[in-house]
């Protein structure tokens, strides 16, 4: 759960920040779509956050 809203929250800041200046690119599209599957609770959701946490621990290990 904590993951997930810092996922939340770290996307809506990178999005705001990108709308902001103006540079919505591909990455951004990225960004926003990762932003909305984690926000949402959609079927693909489960899959998106495991994924986010797999990343997450991953790079917990590394640092």
């Amino acid at each position: 759960m904590i993951v997930s809203l810092s996922a939340v929250l770290l996307f809506g800041a990178v999005l705001a920040v990108m709308l902001r200046n103006r540079t919505l690119g591909t990455g951004g599209a990225m960004v926003a779509a990762l932003f909305g599957f984690c926000l949402a609770s959609t079927g693909a959701a489960p899959a998106i956050n495991d994924a986010l946490q797999s990343l997450a621990d991953s790079l917990s290990r590394v640092g």
